[in-house]
């Protein structure tokens, strides 16, 4: 690449994968973020109310994510992902009782589905062919035009799988986008997708190693400020206006432009973006997990989504989330604790809590929303986007994220973006 300065804008994962991979050739970067911290959505913090470190949310990822693996490699922290060997996910229905667990082959061969102590209770093989629909199907097409949103396999192993991945009803969710995720899980064989979790916190394993990668590398970092204005002229952009500062670019300079949707709307005239968000709402509770409990289970029937077993604390997901917005916390933290206390067979009252909610967690996964995704490539030469909400072929996940930094890096160290 020529030589000049490259500023990435943001240090969410997205922005952190493009730093990585320019400092890692030698590029010179500055790298900008608003908050006082790294990290963006996946973050963690000391929570006072429960007089311990929290995270925002609880991110999984999965163990055949190559945008994962390539990135935890690069800042040593591979180890703080943990999860079992093999595949396996457990579920509970707060309705019945009933409990069961997917246990899939480890090839792509999916033999499994024959086996009725691997598959879900009630199914046929049969009824897993009917997935297939989703692989030719138009990618705008919404899910329920696609395949039956109905009986045992659609409401105790593809929806909850689909919701916690689209964060969106996947009735109405893109079927392109849900193709996409079952490509990179089922069909992939269940080597792809054994769970993975953070530990002990997201900081641990995506953000502090990261930053110290970056620091080692030169990279400037400069936290708390945010960049409020880009100034173009012609076909570049010249100038960052900061809260009292302003950045002259020189011709040789570029910008990785690694901000939420609706930012990067305020900032750069005339470009389309996701205009649609979902929520996610996290429940914490400061009790250790019992003895043996599963690390992730999931609920059926309940308020509660999936249950994270921590040493330390109990954590629940709950995966678009709009309708519990404006639910008094209180009533929130209790409904929610209710479904954990059932599902890991507790009797004790209701532990120190807290509930985290996420506004606009993710962009809504539907075809209308996926159409507004732009590219990385804008109409300036010397600015590129990078996001999870930018045009990756997957929702909005980590895995994306890190999918679009990499690109953003990519197109600049080319030399398309000149």
């Amino acid at each position: 690449m020529s030589s000049g300065r490259v500023y990435v804008i943001g240090a969410g994962l997205a922005g952190l994968s493009a730093a990585m991979h320019l400092a890692e050739l030698g590029a010179t970067i500055t790298l900008i973020e608003g908050a006082n911290q790294a990290g963006g959505r996946c973050r963690s913090y000391f929570d006072a109310a429960l007089d311990q470190v929290i995270d925002n949310g609880n991110h999984l990822v999965l163990s055949g994510n190559p945008a994962v693996s390539r990135y935890v490699q690069k800042i040593g922290a591979t180890q703080l992902l943990t999860g079992p060997e093999h595949a396996r996910f457990a579920f509970f229905d707060t309705r019945s009782g009933a409990r069961w667990t997917i246990r899939p082959n480890d090839g792509p061969l999916a033999w499994w589905i024959l086996a009725p102590k691997r598959r879900v209770p009630g199914t046929s093989p049969r009824d897993y062919l009917s997935i297939l629909n989703l692989l030719i199907a138009r990618p705008d097409a919404p899910v329920e035009s696609v395949i039956s949103c109905h009986g045992a396999l659609w409401e105790n192993l593809l929806a909850p799988l689909l919701l916690a991945a689209l964060n969106t009803d996947p009735r109405t969710a893109s079927a392109g986008l849900a193709a996409a995720v079952l490509r990179q899980t089922l069909f992939k064989g269940g080597r792809a997708y054994c769970p993975r979790i953070a530990t002990p916190h997201l900081a641990d394993a995506f953000i502090t190693p990261a930053l110290a990668h970056l620091a080692r590398q030169k990279t400037r970092i400069i936290l708390g400020k945010r960049v409020r204005k880009l100034q173009f002229e012609a076909d570049r952009v010249t100038s960052l206006e900061l809260a009292g500062e302003s950045i002259a670019l020189a011709r040789e300079d570029k910008i990785v432009l690694a901000v939420p949707a609706w930012v990067a709307a305020d900032l750069v005239p005339g470009v389309c973006v996701p205009d649609a968000f979902r929520s996610i709402i996290n429940g914490h509770f400061a009790l250790p997990a019992p003895p043996n409990a599963e690390p992730i289970l999931g609920v059926i029937g309940g308020v509660a989504e999936w249950i994270f077993a921590f040493s330390d604390r109990l954590s629940v997901t709950v995966s678009g989330a709009d309708r519990l917005l404006d639910e008094d916390r209180d009533s929130l933290a209790r409904r929610l604790w209710a479904d954990v206390a059932r599902a890991h067979g507790l009797t004790c009252p209701l532990p120190r809590w807290q509930i985290v909610k996420e506004r606009r967690a993710t962009f809504a996964a539907t075809p209308e929303q996926d159409r507004r995704r732009p590219g990385p490539v804008t109409s300036w030469r010397n600015l590129v986007l990078a996001g999870d909400w930018v045009r990756t072929g997957l929702p909005a996940t980590i895995e994306g994220a890190l999918r679009s930094g990499e690109t953003a890096a990519q197109l600049i160290l080319r030399g398309d973006r000149a």
